[in-house]
């Protein structure tokens, strides 16, 4: 990846909707190149996709958490297949340190919220965890 890739990763990261126009004006360069490095960039596996980021308003209804959770050693694997079933599950995360698992969740109440740590803290391999309710962002960079 060279600073081309970057910069294009760049735009892209600040408007997803930008097209492949207005890439190659911005970067001073034909469309065809722009066309052949969203190419590469996407069969490499570098992007993988295009999406919509929600703002503030969009998640008013949502309460988010981080939640860290210590697991029982050679448990991840299942306790990874339990998690991906669970909808407010959005992101799992393995990490080094005290904690084995950081997980973002996303519920509508704090009711929702309470039974899915409680379903989570029941699977058998889950020693213990953390939870971190998210107040409000301060910084959301795009890429």
């Amino acid at each position: 990846m060279d600073e081309m890739d970057r910069s294009i990763l760049g735009l892209l990261g600040a408007d997803a909707r930008m097209s492949v126009a207005t890439l190659a004006r911005r970067l001073k360069v034909a469309r065809s190149t722009i066309q052949a490095r969203l190419e590469r960039l996407e069969t490499s596996g570098t992007i993988a996709g295009y999406t919509v980021k929600l703002g503030e308003g969009a998640r008013e209804d949502r309460l988010r958490a981080s939640v860290l959770l210590t697991i029982e050693p050679r448990t991840q694997a299942a306790i990874l297949t339990r998690l991906k079933s669970i909808a407010e599950v959005e992101r799992v995360f393995t990490t080094s340190g005290r904690f084995d698992l950081l997980m973002q969740i996303a519920c509508p109440t704090t009711a929702v919220l309470d039974q899915v740590l409680d379903q989570i803290g029941a699977m058998t391999g889950v020693k213990g965890s953390e939870s971190l309710i998210h107040l409000s962002t301060k910084i959301d960079r795009p890429v």
